[in-house]
């Protein structure tokens, strides 16, 4: 399956590059002003005339998951604040133009640990592809599992990328340019024997007085050339200095021309390794790479040909007083992020259209875009800047560390989510960031619940570890804008235990008549209900355009995952040794029922709880029915909101015919 853009990448628009307010954000705005306006007028109400005091152990867990419920939708409206759709020229559209000969040096890295060749293959033949000079683009497989096969592969495809047409071309010019060179020096030692003669013969020649003036004159113009000598021999020496200089590096640059290459870092015991940071950064630091970028990509992640074109016009900015593009401070830009296996329906919530979307762009708009891990094109100098200064700070605290060197400078090292704590230092260092909402590569989701649950505890536990080692809220450097982004982020995986209590809520009531809020009455009806209608009106704002089945889904999941947001925050605060497991590229097959039974217990609960309901009013002994009722409501919401998760865990692709 292929996705198309939806970006328009017409150029239809002056200047190289410009900045638009996402559509409908004022209606988001105006809608988000009254959201928070009457959220706090409930939560007032709430506080001062609502509460249990005849149920305390349930009625103030409930307040408390309402004000943090609160404060994340304070975080998420001025996250959504000032989002942006930029629009670029591709580099070789740009005006004025870039010169292809100008055009900087790419390495594109393929990290992969213990995936099947052929999925690296496939994304490494789309790499190959790419649209850019291919003597100024380099791909590396960054193999961390040192695989035999991995390697034979990468031999077998850099022979087939070097009997390719494209460089078999830059084979034959380099080829005819080197000839050219060795033909030069060959004159050049031809004139040497004969440049004492001709001086000779200069002096001899003062009898000749119009020959002598105009030799004279020619030799004189000759050694003013750059660089200015005193005598021919002199000038003949610093010319043949400079064509073997450049015949060597023809020759050298003839062997660049294998520009697919392997990498597998030595993994010594005992050693700390970190993953996929220590991946990144050993050919970073090895010597192997020198790039003046580098595109991540994840191993599946099949790029698009215009990728690079589509992206590095980001990081120049044109210098009227120079007439030349300068370096500006853009350290990454992040691209979208999708997947061409998600089954129909998308089961396991992979579509990520709300966070590639509205908020990415509204990141963007705070310089506050996240580094994703893939899909990105970074500057290598402020990778290597930011990550040796963060590396000396290791080495003082600690000098046994300098035996990491490699691994730990660059890419952060500090978290098993290491791209999000590599954005964050970059962002304190004064670096800048972008988001480009185009779908330049596509990658493979995983395809079943067990994968899918081992990459989200990852993400989770990963963020909340950032959290207590590089507090932004703390961090030096970081505007006040970009710290909200990052604290919103760490600070939305805490949702768990106030989900816990939301679905708890109806469940006590159904077998206890226990009510944490006083009255079910007018007044709370008049205070929940313009709250709760105005709160679905702005989020339906904020996610405009993207299909309403995606956003469901995304909700269902945000929900159904308490159980593992709850083990993260645990598995983090108490100390447990946390590893990256690297994701699944095949699906794993099985019934994952065992890994969702909280949802299930809580199901079960939640369905007997209205059952019992329905059998106390059929006998006629169930009191407040209109409360039951409000709960009921409550509780089948709940139920759609579980549903999503226990059917993943039985989810089985369609037979083949």
């Amino acid at each position: 399956m292929t996705s198309v853009s939806i970006i328009d990448n017409s150029a239809n628009f002056s200047g190289n590059s410009r900045s638009l307010l996402k559509k409908r954000t004022l209606l988001f705005r105006y809608l988000a002003e009254i959201n928070l306006i009457f959220g706090i007028w409930y939560l007032q109400w709430r506080i001062t005339h609502s509460i249990n005091f005849d149920a305390l152990w349930i009625s103030i867990p409930l307040l408390v998951a309402e004000i943090y419920s609160y404060f994340g939708g304070v975080m998420f409206v001025i996250g959504l604040w000032r989002p942006l759709v930029r629009q670029i020229k591709s580099l070789d559209q740009m005006t004025p133009s870039i010169p292809r000969s100008d055009w900087p040096t790419v390495d594109v890295f393929i990290t992969c640990y213990n995936e099947p060749p052929e999925i690296v293959e496939e994304t490494a033949k789309a790499a190959l592809a790419m649209d850019y000079p291919p003597t100024k683009l380099r791909v590396y497989v960054l193999d961390d599992g040192n695989s035999a096969d991995m390697r034979a592969m990468t031999e077998r495809l850099c022979i087939e990328d070097l009997q390719s047409s494209q460089l078999q071309q830059e084979a034959e010019r380099i080829d005819a340019e080197h000839c050219c060179l060795l033909e030069r020096l060959k004159q050049l030692e031809n004139l040497t024997p004969n440049t004492q003669a001709a001086e000779e013969w200069l002096q001899a020649s003062e009898g000749n007085e119009f020959a002598s003036e105009f030799v004279k004159s020619l030799r004189q113009f000759i050694l003013w050339l750059p660089p200015q000598h005193q005598s021919m021999a002199e000038r003949l020496v610093t010319e043949r200095k400079a064509l073997e200089e450049a015949i060597r590096k023809k020759e050298l640059e003839l062997v660049e021309l294998a520009r697919f290459r392997y990498i597998a870092r030595p993994k010594p015991a005992g050693v700390p390794h970190h993953a996929k940071a220590g991946n990144l950064n050993y050919a970073i630091f090895s010597g192997e790479t020198s790039g003046e970028f580098i595109l991540t990509l994840d191993a599946d992640h099949i790029p698009k040909p215009q990728f690079i074109k589509r992206v590095l016009p980001y990081f120049y900015t044109y210098n009227l007083f120079t007439g030349k593009y300068d370096h500006n401070q853009i350290a990454f830009v992040q691209t979208r992020q999708d997947f061409y296996n998600i089954p129909s329906g998308d089961p396991f919530g992979h579509r990520a259209n709300l966070f590639y979307g509205p908020l990415q762009q509204g990141k963007d708009g705070m310089n506050a875009a996240f580094y994703t891990g893939t899909n990105a094109l970074l500057r290598r100098e402020a990778l290597i800047s930011v990550g040796l200064q963060y590396f000396a700070d290791e080495f003082a605290k600690d000098e046994k560390r300098l035996n990491e060197f490699q691994l730990i400078g660059g890419v952060s090292s500090n978290s098993i989510t290491e791209d999000m704590n590599t954005a964050m230092r970059l962002h304190g260092a004064g670096w800048k960031s972008i988001y480009h909402h185009e779908l330049l590569a596509e990658g493979l989701a995983p395809d079943d619940l067990s994968s899918t649950l081992k990459q989200r505890l990852r993400w989770a536990q990963g963020t909340i570890q950032v959290l207590l080692r590089e507090n932004p809220l703390t961090k030096p450097g970081l505007s006040f804008w970009q710290r909200l982004h990052y604290f919103k982020t760490m600070y939305s995986y805490f949702s768990g235990f106030a989900t816990l209590v939301f679905i708890s809520c109806p469940i006590i009531y159904f077998f206890t008549d226990i009510i944490p809020v006083k009255t079910y009455g007018p007044d709370f009806a008049i205070h929940f209900f313009p709250a709760f209608i105005i709160n679905r009106l702005t989020f339906l704002a904020a996610t405009w355009g993207i299909p309403a089945g995606e956003v469901w889904r995304s909700e269902q999941y945000a929900i159904a995952l308490f159980p593992l947001l709850i083990q993260a925050v645990w598995s983090v605060f108490t100390g447990q040794k946390l590893n990256f497991q690297v994701t699944p590229k095949q699906r794993q097959s099985g019934i994952y029922i065992r890994l969702v039974w909280p949802q299930i217990v809580v199901f079960i609960l939640t369905v007997l709880g209205i059952l019992w309901s329905l059998y106390r009013f059929a006998i006629g002994h169930l009191n407040y029915p209109e409360v039951h009722l409000l709960n009921g409501a409550w509780a089948i919401y709940n139920l759609l909101l579980l549903s999503a998760i226990i059917r993943a865990s039985v989810w089985q692709p369609p037979k083949e015919a």
